[in-house]
């Protein structure tokens, strides 16, 4: 599982990483604890998946400017 928190955005973080399936790993929405949101996924590697997931989220308009924080849970 990975940990996503940030404060805004984050109906389009769930959006954007529930769609999101890059070198075969995806995401699947799990729940919302305050700014923290929660995601399964498909891949053992939680680190790679972190990484892809901040970067997808970086790619986005809305992204390159948001402050968050992603790691492995």
């Amino acid at each position: 599982m990975i940990e996503i928190s940030s404060a805004v955005q984050q109906d389009k973080i769930i959006e954007l990483l529930n769609n999101h399936n890059e070198d075969g790993t995806q995401f699947f929405f799990k729940e919302k604890k305050g700014i923290n949101l929660y995601f399964e996924t498909n891949v053992d590697d939680l680190e790679k998946a972190s990484k892809l997931a901040k970067s997808a989220i970086k790619k986005q308009p809305w992204g390159s400017v948001l402050y968050f924080r992603c790691s492995p849970s």
